[in-house]
C-alpha cells in the first residue's frame, strides 16, 4: 500500500513536469498512469483497455459537443468581426482610458456568451493590445486582464455560463448551469471587484516606476526586434492591431507550439501563419447592435430551455433501455447549452448569408480547434480513473474526508487539489467527481446541503489551484501575449488563483451559514 502511494505521488510529479515541459497530455497522461501502475503492481494492459480508455471515451462522449460548438462559435465570431466590434463598442462606452475594464468586460462577455475559454485568448489579444496602446498601459498587464475576464467568474461562478467547467458538476449533482444563482452572482461579483482592484493598483504601481506600453518585453529584448508602437493600428480602421504576432525568438516559437498541446488549450495555428484580422475584415457587421445578438441568444436560449421549454416537454422516452434510463435532470445542462450554441451559430450564418461561403470555412476551422482540447482533458480523466482504481487511492480519499466531514469542504478540497495537480479545472473536477461523487452526494444529503450549492462551490473550487504555472491555458495566455512567466505570472496568479481560492472559502462559509439563496 505504501509503495502504491509513492507511485501515485511520483506519477503526479511526472505529469506536472511533462505538462510544464510542453509534452502533450495525450502522451503524458498514459505515461504517468503507467508509472503508478508499476509501483502498485496492478495489471498494465487490463487497466489501460478497461479503465483508462473507457474513462477517456466517456468524457469525450459526454462533452465533445460542447467543445465542438464552442470552438466553431468562437471562430465564426472572429471571422464575422463580431468579437472586434463588441470590443470597439464597449471601449466607446467606457472611453479608451479604461482599457483594463474594457478588456475584462469584453473577454467576460465573449466567454459568458459562448466562446470557449480554450480559444478566447487568440480572439482577445489583438483587441486588448490596441486598447492598452491607446491608454499607454504596460503590456505586462494584458494577460492578467484577459485572465480575469476568461478564467475566473465567467468560467465557474456566474450562473448560466456555457463553459464546460460549469456543466460538469451538473452531471454529478443533477443540477443545471443556473444552480445557486445568488451564491454564484455574489462570488462572481467579488472576484470581478477584487480583480479590478488588483489590476488598477498594479497599473498605478507600474506607472510610478515609469513603465509604459512602449517598454519592450523580455521576448523583444531577446530577439533584438522591438515592436513599433505606432504600427499597432496602422492600416486598419477597426481599432485592432495590425498583427497578433508577438515578437519571439525561434526557441519561444517552439514553446508556443508545444504549449497549445497542453491541457486546456487549443491546437490553434501559430499567429505567424495566419492573419485573423484579414479574415475579420471580410465580413463587416452593419452596425454595433448586431454583434451582440449571437451572444445574447446563448443566454436567452440556455435560460429558456431550462426554465420553460424542457420542463414543458414529455421526456418519458428517456426511460427506454436504449437511452440508459436517464432523466431530464441528468442531461438538461448539456442539452440547454448545446441548443444555445447551435442557435447562436445559425444566427451568425443567417446574419451573414451573403458571405455564407466564407463562413462555412470557419466551421471546419472550428472543428479542428476542438480536437486537441477535448483529447487533452479526456486523457487526464483517463489518468484519474486509473489512479482512483488503485488500492492506495483509498488513503488519499480518506485523507480528504479526514480534513473535514462536511460535504462542501470535502468537495472543494478534492476538486481544488486534483485540479492543481493536473493543471486543468475541467479535468481535475471530472477526476474528483468520478472518484468521490457518490460519497459527496450521500454526505450532502445527510447534512441537508443543497445539490445546487454543491454544484456552485465545486465549480468555483476547480478554478483556483488549476492556474498554477504549469496550467496549459496560463502558459498559452502568457506566450500568445508575448510575455514570460517572470513578467506576467504574478498578475495572472493573483487574478486566477489567489482571488478565486479566497472567494471560494468565503462562499463556503456563507453557504454553510445561510444555505442556498
Amino acid at each position: 500500500m505504501a509503495l502504491g502511494l509513492v507511485g501515485i505521488l511520483v506519477s503526479l510529479i511526472l505529469l506536472i513536469t511533462l505538462a510544464y515541459r510542453g509534452v502533450t497530455i495525450v502522451l503524458a497522461a498514459p505515461i504517468s498512469a503507467l508509472v503508478a501502475l508499476l509501483f502498485s503492481g496492478a495489471p498494465i494492459l487490463a487497466n489501460y483497455t478497461e479503465v483508462f480508455m473507457p474513462a477517456l471515451a466517456n468524457f469525450i462522449g459526454q462533452y465533445f459537443p460542447m467543445f465542438l460548438t464552442g470552438a466553431i462559435f468562437g471562430r465564426l465570431m472572429t471571422m464575422a468581426g463580431y468579437a472586434r466590434d463588441i470590443a470597439q463598442t464597449i471601449t466607446r462606452w467606457l472611453g479608451p482610458k479604461r482599457a483594463i475594464l474594457a478588456t475584462v468586460l469584453t473577454t467576460a462577455l465573449l466567454t459568458y456568451g459562448g466562446i470557449s475559454v480554450f480559444v478566447v485568448v487568440f480572439v482577445m489579444f489583438p483587441l486588448a493590445r490596441e486598447l492598452f496602446r491607446q491608454a499607454d498601459i504596460p503590456r505586462r498587464l494584458i494577460p492578467g486582464a484577459i485572465a480575469l475576464g476568461a478564467l475566473t467568474f465567467t468560467m465557474t461562478a456566474i450562473p448560466g455560463s456555457p463553459q464546460v467547467q460549469n456543466i460538469i458538476p451538473g452531471q454529478a449533482f443533477q443540477t443545471n448551469t443556473f444552480a445557486a444563482p445568488g451564491l454564484g452572482i455574489l462570488g462572481g461579483t467579488l472576484i470581478f471587484l477584487l480583480g479590478m482592484v488588483w489590476l488598477e493598483f498594479r497599473k498605478r504601481q507600474l506607472a510610478r516606476r515609469g513603465e509604459s506600453f512602449s517598454d519592450p518585453t523580455v521576448a523583444e529584448r531577446r530577439s533584438g526586434s522591438l515592436v513599433s508602437v505606432g504600427s499597432a493600428s496602422g492600416g486598419s480602421d477597426s481599432g485592432t492591431t495590425a498583427s497578433s504576432e508577438p515578437a519571439a525568438t525561434s526557441s519561444e516559437t517552439v514553446k508556443t507550439s508545444e504549449a497549445v498541446n497542453t491541457p486546456e488549450t487549443v491546437n490553434t495555428p501559430e499567429p505567424a501563419h495566419t492573419d485573423p484580422e484579414a479574415a475579420e475584415r471580410t465580413l463587416v457587421p452593419p452596425n454595433h447592435v448586431v454583434p451582440f445578438i449571437p451572444v445574447l441568444l446563448v443566454f436567452v436560449v440556455n435560460f429558456g430551455c431550462i426554465m420553460w421549454l424542457f420542463p414543458s416537454m414529455d421526456w418519458g422516452h428517456l426511460q427506454d433501455e436504449q437511452y440508459g434510463g436517464i432523466t431530464l435532470d441528468d442531461r438538461q445542462g448539456i442539452w440547454a447549452v448545446l441548443c444555445a450554441l447551435l442557435t447562436a451559430i445559425l444566427s451568425i450564418l443567417a446574419l451573414n448569408s451573403s458571405r455564407i461561403r466564407t463562413l462555412i470555412r470557419g466551421l471546419a476551422d472550428g472543428a479542428k480547434n476542438a480536437m486537441m482540447p477535448i483529447f487533452n482533458t479526456a486523457s487526464e480523466v483517463g489518468y484519474g480513473a486509473v489512479i482512483a482504481s488503485l488500492a492506495a487511492f483509498v488513503i488519499i480519499r480518506d485523507g480528504i474526508f479526514a480534513v473535514s466531514d462536511n460535504a462542501l469542504v470535502a468537495s472543494a478540497l478534492s476538486t481544488s487539489v486534483i485540479a492543481g495537480v493536473t493543471g486543468s479545472a475541467s479535468g481535475g473536477m471530472t477526476i474528483a467527481l468520478n472518484a468521490l461523487g457518490e460519497d459527496l452526494r450521500a454526505l450532502a444529503a445527510d447534512q441537508g446541503i443543497s445539490m445546487e450549492v454543491m454544484h456552485r462551490i465545486t465549480a468555483m473550487a476547480s478554478g483556483g489551484l488549476d492556474s498554477l504555472p504549469h496550467n496549459g491555458a496560463v502558459i498559452t495566455l502568457i506566450i500568445v501575449c508575448g510575455m514570460t512567466h517572470r513578467e506576467a505570472y504574478k498578475d495572472v496568479g493573483v487574478i486566477s488563483l489567489v482571488i478565486p481560492v479566497a472567494v471560494t472559502i468565503v462562499l463556503i462559509a456563507v453557504a454553510l451559514t445561510f444555505g442556498v439563496f
